[in-house]
């Protein structure tokens, strides 16, 4: 049987998430099921004004986006499966519908073999250029928490580490609240910090979640239907 790869890269750790956390993130290649989450950012984008032209010219990435709003629906999809290289991985699509245009952004978490054991990195954007490792750990309260590490740029032959001047990280939380909505949300905040700009990105939010069965009922573990897979792969750690 497939283990998660969340489940993997913590350890006996993943008990300690609440059960509703230990739900969503158990999602195992082959299941013939995905992810669906829809819900509503409080604040989602680049809260700089004058930093939003920089970003607008990486837009095409899938990766960075120049808006900023709030109280903006979103749509998430997960997608378990192996990547062409045959590592256990999670394609998260995400749909931000700003008004009167709707940006993508996604990527592919892979779990990858190291001397100190399981670990995941992160693959950004439709091109999958820039990768970072993530860092888990869990709250007392059971929330997860992930921050991203020593991000490299894939241009071609080749990769670039960003030096720590430069690189931007990416703090994520992520939890249930059991007293949100109707019948309880998950929640989740991210935000990317440059040390030299400060607050590059932000989305913070609540979402209803759910699992749905692939359409043909497809239950093969490399299976990602054609319109959440990149523009190209990367095998490069």
């Amino acid at each position: 049987m497939n283990v998660p790869i969340y489940r993997q890269a913590l350890g006996e750790d993943f008990h300690r998430l609440q059960p509703e956390l230990q739900e969503y993130f158990s999602l195992a290649p082959g299941s013939g099921h995905y992810g669906v989450g829809e819900g509503v950012f409080d604040v989602v984008g680049c809260r700089q004004a004058w930093l939003r032209p920089l970003l607008k010219l990486t837009s095409g990435e899938e990766a960075f986006f120049p808006d900023y709003g709030e109280g903006i629906p979103f749509r998430i999809e997960n997608h378990a499966h192996q990547d062409p290289f045959g590592r256990s991985s999670l394609t998260a699509r995400r749909e931000i519908r700003f008004p009167g245009h709707v940006r993508i952004f996604q990527d592919t978490t892979s779990l990858v073999d190291s001397d100190g054991g399981p670990r995941l990195v992160d693959y950004l954007g439709r091109f999958r250029r820039m990768v970072t490792d993530l860092k888990l750990s869990v709250t007392e309260e059971g929330r997860l928490r992930g921050v991203s590490e020593a991000s490299r740029l894939f241009l071609g032959p080749l990769r670039l580490p960003l030096p720590a001047t430069v690189d931007a990280r990416a703090y994520a939380e992520q939890w249930w609240d059991g007293a949100a909505g109707e019948h309880g949300q998950h929640r989740i905040q991210v935000k990317v910090i440059q040390p030299q700009i400060g607050l590059v990105l932000v989305y913070a939010g609540g979402f209803d979640y759910r699992l749905r069965p692939y359409i043909g009922g497809s239950s093969a573990q490399s299976f990602l239907p054609r319109y959440a897979q990149p523009d190209r792969w990367e095998n490069r750690t």
